[in-house]
């Protein structure tokens, strides 16, 4: 890659160049940011701690807390700091590094979706043998499989970006090193690589929305089917917060990637980046949390046990 471009380092024009909106936006993402931290690391802690949550969808869902809180930090403390201090050079090496793990990441987090997805369809249409069906070892071996097509799909993608060369401008037109920001200022024929995102992205999410779509099929026939008011809305408040999670994951990532880079709007792009990059991340443990009664159960445990010790210790 260094044979290929004159440019050492991009400048990020961040959300805005406005001097007044600097200090409160810094505010506002430091804020997400410590409830994203704080939410995240929370869910996974409460996983760990309760035996009564290790069960598979469980072990997915701290799976994706963790992803949410990695995919974070590879992006806001940046914008953090471009706000903060005008920070905004970032070198060639450290564009690669973000982008890289930025687009892994969000893999993971695309497969992680479509897992839960089989999960609950496991839970809702085959009671009796999802035991058997989503054994401990068949979980690991599939949660590890997303990690191993995340760091693929991003190598694939980041090669895809940095073979191109550089060597005209170097200021992106964005917050973070996003790929298709980065791809607008190579000066060689971007087109096969243009190609070679959309179809990779495509095939990705197309893969994914497509076992999501057949998995919530059967369930809402098996729904449907029930003659239970109580097993009706257990399983409909079993599959609410992943719909959420999904609606607003695929929503934002339909609109950046797969289109073609002529059809972007910079502004465009932000907003629904600041969504994927900063948003989603805070919103995944909140919409788990606030919709799970096993979870709410578990908090209020370790807080009146914190609360209790704190007591004897006073």
């Amino acid at each position: 890659m260094g044979n290929n471009t004159e440019v050492s380092e991009f400048i990020l024009l961040g959300l805005t160049s406005a001097p007044e909106l600097q200090l409160p936006l810094f505010i506002m993402f430091t804020l997400i940011y410590l409830v994203t931290l704080a939410g995240n690391l929370g869910m996974m802690t409460l996983i760990l701690l309760d035996s009564r949550l290790h069960t598979p969808m469980y072990f997915f869902l701290s799976n994706l807390s963790l992803v949410d809180f990695c995919s974070s930090s590879a992006v806001t403390p940046k914008v953090m700091a471009g706000l903060l201090m005008e920070d905004k050079v970032i070198s060639y090496h450290a564009c690669a590094a973000q982008m890289f793990f930025f687009a892994a990441f969000a893999t993971v987090e695309n497969y992680l979706l479509t897992l839960m997805a089989y999960d609950r369809y496991v839970a809702v249409c085959k009671p009796l043998h999802y035991s058997t069906i989503m054994a401990s070892p068949l979980c690991a071996r599939l949660a590890l499989g997303c990690y191993a097509i995340g760091l693929m799909n991003a190598s694939v993608q980041i090669g895809d970006t940095f073979c191109l060369s550089y060597c005209v401008s170097n200021v992106v037109h964005h917050f973070f090193c996003d790929i298709p920001a980065v791809m607008t200022l190579t000066c060689s024929d971007k087109h096969i690589a243009e190609l070679i995102l959309v179809l990779v992205s495509t095939l990705n999410v197309i893969f994914a929305l497509l076992v999501i779509s057949i998995s919530y099929l059967f369930i809402f026939a098996t729904i449907l089917k029930m003659h239970s008011a109580s097993g009706y809305r257990k399983a409909l408040s079993t599959c609410a917060s992943h719909l959420t999670a999904v609606s607003i994951f695929y929503g934002t990532v339909i609109i950046m990637y797969l289109q073609p880079s002529s059809s972007h709007s910079m502004d465009t792009d932000k907003i629904a980046s600041v969504f994927y990059t900063i948003i989603i991340p805070m919103l995944n443990p909140v919409v788990y949390s606030l919709r799970n009664k096993e979870v709410k159960s578990t908090f209020k445990k370790l807080i009146q046990k914190a609360k209790s010790s704190l007591g004897s210790v006073l």
